[in-house]
């Protein structure tokens, strides 16, 4: 998932988009109301692209786990972030059963849940597009030649000065 404007602010509802910078805060508004605030630097602001989910392994990326949840309920979804905590461990050990028991409490589960029915209600759950390999990348770097007519050349000509000889 593309989370990179997707900001989450400890203590408000919610999510948000990023807006802009201002001189002391940033603005955003809020993906389900459309208000717009400012977001004060005492503010705990994380952009939903910066948080993980502990593994036993290593840390998924939340990005990652929305595709894990997306593929789990065929593209619906999540159970209500408010349902029984036992269910909702258990949906989610059937999501991620390498995440790591100890780090990853019941409010995150339900953080999880509940942001991802947000995006899913808004339709903005967009797949990530997979890498691109080195040929493609060195093929978008190198701009095709345009082809001038030749009324540009002549003026291209025109406008470069001849040395005289003295």
């Amino acid at each position: 998932m593309i989370l990179k404007d997707i900001l989450a602010i400890s203590g408000e509802p919610g999510l948000f988009k990023f807006i802009a910078q201002g001189k002391n805060a940033i603005i955003v508004e809020h993906l389900e109301t459309k208000k717009r605030s400012s977001a004060y630097g005492s503010a705990k602001v994380s952009s939903l692209e910066d948080i993980a989910i502990f593994t036993d392994k290593e840390d998924l990326p939340l990005g990652k786990v929305f595709d894990l949840i997306h593929e789990k309920e065929n593209g619906g979804p999540a159970p209500d972030s408010k349902a029984d905590t036992g269910k909702l461990k258990a949906w989610f050990e059937g999501i991620l059963p390498e995440y790591s028991k100890d780090k990853v409490y019941t409010s995150d589960i339900k953080k999880v849940a509940q942001w991802y029915n947000i995006l899913h209600n808004l339709n903005l759950l967009i797949k990530e597009e997979p890498e691109k390999t080195v040929e493609e990348k060195t093929a978008e770097k190198k701009p095709a030649k345009e082809k001038q007519s030749p009324a540009t050349e002549k003026k291209k000509k025109k406008a470069t000065p001849k040395s005289k000889a003295v």
